[in-house]
């Protein structure tokens, strides 16, 4: 039996999402139904995504962020509140930093024993859970638009995207699985690691992340050179 996916609204970070994607197209003045075409979705199912009704899937994410020249990064950083002006400030969460003019006068004030810290433990780690099981968590405290480190996570029959497509984007990515069997389709091969096995690849190969395991897969992901779309 498939393992349960997490409900979204167990995480914070999750559940924000949808509303930083649409804050970020209101801000680019795009309407909700030419943005959905631009992207050849429907406008119903990228209203549900915005409005947290819907969760997308890693290639709807990267596609979203490509149109939007948001990067994932960004909307990590930003997980713990996306809201307007008026919208009172979120409480300060360990590993996020706060972009702002008087954010970095004061950062430039703190001693070195209050600064940031470089490591990062489990409950400090923002986290996006997203469609099909699957869950990106980021490992670096380091705020870098061309970076995404991530411990990735795939549940029972979860994917990256649905069986009979592929994604694409710019990049190239390196993987190490923690546990489990992840299947990674690359064009018209197809290549199955289990624990301990490692793999790189040109992420504008298309490809796809599968679990066709019994058990939920773990791994270290990182994707170096992914910019957003311009």
């Amino acid at each position: 039996m498939a393992a349960k996916h997490e409900p979204v609204a167990e995480h914070a970070e999750a559940a924000n999402l949808g509303e930083q994607l649409r804050a970020r197209r209101q801000a680019a003045g795009l309407s909700l139904r030419q943005f959905a075409r631009d992207l050849g979705y429907s406008a119903a199912f990228v209203s549900q995504i915005e409005n947290n009704k819907s969760q997308p899937s890693v290639a709807t994410l990267y596609a979203i962020c490509s149109a939007l020249n948001v990067s994932i990064d960004e909307l990590f950083s930003s997980a713990s509140g996306a809201g307007t002006e008026e919208t009172p400030a979120p409480a300060p969460v360990a590993g996020v930093e706060k972009h702002s003019f008087h954010g970095a006068l004061a950062k430039l004030n703190e001693s070195p024993e209050e600064q940031q810290s470089p490591m990062l433990r489990p409950g400090e780690r923002r986290q996006l859970v997203l469609d099909s099981g699957v869950t990106w968590e980021q490992l670096s405290s380091i705020h870098d638009s061309s970076v995404d480190f991530l411990h990735v996570r795939y549940e029972v029959d979860g994917s990256s995207v649905p069986d009979d497509k592929l994604t694409r984007h710019s990049g190239i990515e390196y993987g190490y699985v923690i546990s489990g069997t992840l299947e990674v389709a690359l064009a018209f091969d197809t290549y199955e690691l289990h624990a301990g096995d490692s793999i790189a690849f040109d992420s504008t190969t298309p490809h796809r992340l599968t679990n066709r395991g019994d058990g939920p897969a773990e791994a270290i992901w990182f994707v170096h050179g992914r910019k957003p779309a311009r």
